[in-house]
């Protein structure tokens, strides 16, 4: 067994020239004395480049030249990776601050397969506001212990089952590692003040006569970088005409009639307590009163990087039993903690009558509120995430007769998530606006039976009323009491588990004069399972914005059989076969999926592979028996603002599996030594993809139709939406690098490259917007994801003795706003470098020492401006600006 030796000066993998490897084709710098068994394939082979299939391999080295402190560092400089959610954006993503994920050609978080050494992953027990479950990458594994990462990136359900539809990641760990390396790295963003992290690694590995273990730790403290600190937006993006001051509608009295229907403007004031006072009508019928909202800016409240703690371990252990069987076994433990940031209420959008008696009214009759419990002058809520993941795997594989191996395998997975929220409650506050207290054992109704006198002789609850006019500014404040008895939190506590157990066996069935034929046979039995539970006042639906949510308990079982052959057609063609079925039972069914692939070896130098195969994403759990409410951004074609609104999805147990064909043609040369141009296309046909009904498609088509609940005042209220197979995604485009090896006699070893993705394609079919264009653009109106038409990294490496480097410049072209009229957000081009030295070459030791300086975005160029919610896109781009980070590198 040999030592990783990351160190080693000869390795131009140091300088990670390439974030992305390509599809290699084969070369006999390839080929290794062993047979493995390769992501994409059950069969052992001698290499990846053995595989017809198009890969990107990034190593171990590459991710430490890209300063990447996780997963999603990493995942996010892939040109391939499009519409990932790992950025805090408290406006499409409510319940998953804290994690990170994958999104193959922008396909969706759950049509890319996620593995480790093969294996798969418990899916979160939290959903994507479009009612996704995902892998969540930050949990994975310490990255420290991550010897590589391969992508697949043609359809993989054949070989892997469901959700290979766009691909597969697989991070595979060291095998065999000796030593201990410790990790230790800081860094900050430029201009913030104190907006930093610290991250802390270790590795440690010893070798047996018979066996090896390794253990790796990870833990990274991030503190967090506010909207305040950071602001991207314009102030009309985030403000709300639901303020505090607010706005109110007369309900009874003189001026009912005439300003019936109509908001006007709390009369005791807005703007001189921070309010941005939007007149409709000035001094409406020479009434003195103004028509109109009291804005409130709520741009200041949020995170672009939350507040977090990530604490992981893995341990792993292979051990030889016999000559001929292993044992593996692998543990890992995730608990991240994540707080991000909310207004300091949601926006109240019940309705709430302020009575005549109300000590503060000064209207002279009841009147319904328009705003929320606390506004300016608030201060943030917190919004609290902890996940906890817990996986055990053990393999037990063998060989038999001279070419024959199998393979058992089991492995299980847990996901306990807990999102904490604060709202308030509809009931409480109602009650608060007329003096009342809550009875619970009458349902939550007002009691006017527990009424006290105050000191002045009037009967109000001592504490326990509210003043929403602008007088709680001064004269008439709310106590923290009342506060505290409108404010409530809502608790969802949410549970994932996932159980694998397989069996594969493989054999050479006959030698041929180009080489033997082998065959691969497995068995699988899968069984995930969901739950979810809430508090109180969600089962009662008594929240004013975020209304609520029912319990839900599903399960699905899967039982699959698949196999794959291999077959030398010639010395210079291979073939591959697979297929694959599943069962699912029940309304989903059973599935069948083929693929062929084939690679031609024409030359020394060039290689050219092409794949077809069909693939599949079962309905998850949470699409055919949870439930969602989600807060979202709409436009009301009624009123013409644009405003919050609870969006409510319900499962859909009759829900068709999605399917897709896919076709991938590419081709490796190298026609000087040291030179090699990858070029792959690939096309997917989506079909029955499974998508939440669009909510700003639904108020677009019938804003006041049996979907879209409205207020008494008019306001939308909620958005009733289901779970429904849309008609199709048919994307297509290009992936390509251009990189050369030049050594020098004095200087070094320069790799200069290019890498990148460019989209022909994204039709989509979405059943209420219709047909659709969607690339190039934001795609906010359909169910899509943003597609900008070009991705490319560029750069060069440099190795010098004890000294390296690298420069990268990271280009994503412009793209449409379908939110904005069409309004182009702009192309974004950043500039990242860092510099190695290798510490230990001058010093009398035989420990390694590495230390490292970098920037990420050293230009510090601010996301493109877009005008929604947080001012830019956060599915694209990164909000952070300049990132400077050092570290040093210890390996005994």
């Amino acid at each position: 067994m040999k030592k990783i030796n990351w160190l080693k000066s000869s390795s131009m993998a140091a300088v990670a020239v390439a974030l992305a490897v390509p599809a290699t084709g084969f070369t006999a710098a390839n080929a290794q004395e062993d047979e493995i068994v390769v992501t994409g394939s059950f069969l052992k082979r001698q290499s990846q480049a053995d595989l017809p299939s198009p890969i990107q391999t990034v190593g171990s080295e590459q991710i430490d030249a890209v300063g990447a402190k996780n997963i999603a560092d990493l995942t996010q400089t892939l040109t391939i990776n499009t519409g990932a959610q790992n950025n805090p954006d408290a406006f499409t993503q409510n319940s998953t601050t804290g994690t990170s994920s994958i999104n193959l050609r922008g396909l969706g978080l759950s049509s890319t397969l996620v593995l480790l050494n093969g294996k798969r992953q418990v899916l979160t027990a939290t959903t994507t506001n479009d009612g996704l479950q995902f892998v969540d990458t930050s949990s994975l594994v310490p990255l420290i212990a991550v010897d590589r990462l391969d992508i697949l990136k043609d359809g993989a359900s054949a070989t892997y089952g469901s959700d290979a539809v766009a691909g597969v990641a697989n991070f595979i760990t060291y095998n065999s590692y000796e030593g201990v390396r410790l990790n230790g790295q800081y860094q900050t963003i430029a201009g913030t003040g104190d907006s930093d992290e610290y991250l802390m690694q270790g590795l440690f590995g010893k070798n047996f006569e018979r066996g090896n273990v390794m253990a790796a730790i990870s833990y990274l403290e991030r503190t967090p970088l506010t909207t305040a600190d950071r602001r991207l937006s314009r102030p009309q993006d985030d403000t709300s005409a639901l303020g505090n001051p607010g706005a109110y509608f007369i309900l009874d009295g003189p001026f009912a009639a005439p300003f019936a229907g109509l908001p006007i403007i709390d009369p005791t004031g807005c703007e001189e307590v921070g309010g941005d006072r939007q007149v409709l009508s000035p001094n409406a019928g020479g009434s003195g009163l103004d028509v109109g909202f009291c804005g409130f800016d709520f741009g200041d409240f949020f995170n672009l990087v939350a507040e977090e703690e990530r604490l992981t371990g893995y341990v792993q252990g292979d051990f030889e039993l016999t000559d001929t069987i292993s044992l593996r076994l692998e543990g890992t433990y995730a608990d991240n903690e994540a707080v991000r940031g909310n207004s300091p209420t949601f926006p109240f959008l019940q309705t709430a009558v302020v009575p005549t008696s109300h000590p503060n009214n000064p209207f002279g009759a009841n009147v319904a509120f328009f705003g929320r419990a606390i506004g300016n002058g608030g201060n943030v809520s917190p919004n609290e995430i902890t996940s906890e993941t817990t996986r055990l795997s053990a393999t037990l594989d063998g060989s038999y007769g001279d070419s024959g191996s199998w393979e058992l395998s089991y492995t299980y997975g847990k996901n306990d998530y807990v999102v904490a929220t604060e709202d308030t409650i509809t009931n409480r506050f109602q009650c608060s606006l007329t003096g009342f207290t809550v009875n619970a054992s009458t349902g939550g109704a007002c009691d006017a039976t527990t009424l006290q006198t105050a000191a002045d002789g009037s009967t109000i609850p001592v504490g326990q009323i509210f003043n929403p006019f602008a007088t709680s500014f001064s004269s008439s404040p709310n106590s923290d009491a009342v506060l505290d008895f409108i404010i409530g939190t809502q608790v969802r506590t949410l549970e994932s588990d996932l159980q694998v157990f397989e069996g594969i066996i493989t054999q050479d069935l006959w030698e041929t004069d180009n080489g033997p034929i082998g065959i691969a046979l497995g068995a699988q039995y899968r069984e995930q399972t969901l739950s979810a539970d809430f508090d109180d006042i969600s089962l009662n639906d008594n929240f004013g914005f975020i209304i609520g949510e029912q319990p839900y308990d599903g399960e699905q079982e899967v039982y699959a059989l698949f196999g794959e052959m291999g077959i030398p057609l010639s010395p210079i063609a291979d073939l591959q076969l697979a297929i694959r079925y599943e069962d699912y039972g029940g309304s989903i069914g059973e599935t069948i999926d083929p693929k062929i692939a084939l690679l031609l070896r024409p030359t020394d130098t060039l290689s050219l592979r092409g794949s077809y195969s069909t693939s599949f994403r079962a309905p998850s759990v949470f699409q055919q028996e949870g439930q969602g409410t989600s807060l979202n951004q709409v436009n009301d074609p009624v009123t013409g603002g644009t405003a919050f609104a609870a969006v409510r999805t319900q499962g859909n147990p009759d829900l068709d599996p999605e399917e897709s064909e896919t076709f991938n043609f590419g081709a490796s040369w190298e026609p000087k030594p040291g030179l090699t141009i990858d070029v792959d296309y690939f096309s997917f046909e989506f079909t029955d993809v499974i998508i939440p009904e669009n909510f700003q498609a639904i108020v677009n088509a019938d804003p006041n139709g049996p979907q879209v609940v409205r207020s008494s005042a008019g306001t939308i209220l909620q958005i009733n939406s289901n779970y429904v197979n849309a008609s199709s995604v048919e994307t297509s485009g290009v992936d390509f690098k251009v990189e050369k090896e030049i050594d020098t006699d004095n200087a070094g070893t320069f790799v200069p490259f290019i890498e990148g993705t460019y989209i022909l394609e994204y039709d989509l079919e979405d059943p209420l917007a219709g047909s659709v264009d969607g690339a190039g653009s934001r795609n906010f109106n359909n169910f899509g994801t943003s597609t900008p038409e070009l991705r490319f990294n560029t750069g060069v490496g440099w190795q010098n003795g004890a000294h390296s480097a690298n420069v990268f410049v990271r280009h994503i072209d412009s793209y449409d706003d379908d939110q904005n009229g069409g309004r182009e957000v702009d192309a974004h081009t950043t500039l990242d470098w860092q510099y190695n030295l290798r510490v230990s070459d001058y010093l009398d030791t035989e420990a390694g020492m590495t230390f490292t300086l970098g920037m990420v975005n050293a230009l510090d160029e601010d996301p493109p401006q877009v005008f929604t919610n947080g001012g830019f896109d956060s599915k694209v781009h990164d909000p952070r600006g300049q990132l400077t980070y050092i570290g040093l590198d210890l390996e005994f």
